[in-house]
């Protein structure tokens, strides 16, 4: 077992610092290189950049009244989450289906099989 871990890329473990803006304020953000990855994929899936998913993830934590007293643990939650739900069947693994086109509540609720997102990838493969 451990082999498959053992062996991976040790760039997957590597930390990197990010640097960017949140409502005029600098704030630096420090993970492993396999959390960036995860989540550079997620901002791509919604035609974003790393900064502005991570400026929209927090605005929309702050909304939901979240505490994110830490933020780079957040984000790892949301990168380790965003794969669950890829395993999951719950978001479809083809990253030219937008997140933001799926029914959040009906994948929250356990109801899998949105339609629009069908018709996202029907369109996608075209």
């Amino acid at each position: 077992m451990c082999k498959l871990f053992i062996n991976a890329d040790p760039e997957l473990w590597v930390s990197r610092t990010h640097s960017l803006r949140i409502d005029g304020m600098v704030t630096s953000v420090r993970m492993e290189n396999a959390f960036w990855q995860v989540l550079s994929e997620l901002a791509e899936r919604d035609g974003m950049n790393l900064p502005q998913m991570i400026t929209r993830l927090y605005h929309e934590s702050i909304d939901a009244g979240h505490d994110l007293g830490n933020f780079t643990s957040f984000l790892r939650v949301c990168a380790l989450r965003y794969l669950e739900l890829q395993l999951s069947g719950a978001v479809p693994r083809d990253p030219r289906v937008p997140i933001a086109s799926l029914n959040a509540d009906r994948i929250l609720a356990g109801k899998t099989g949105e339609p629009v997102a069908q018709e996202v990838v029907s369109k996608a493969k075209h």
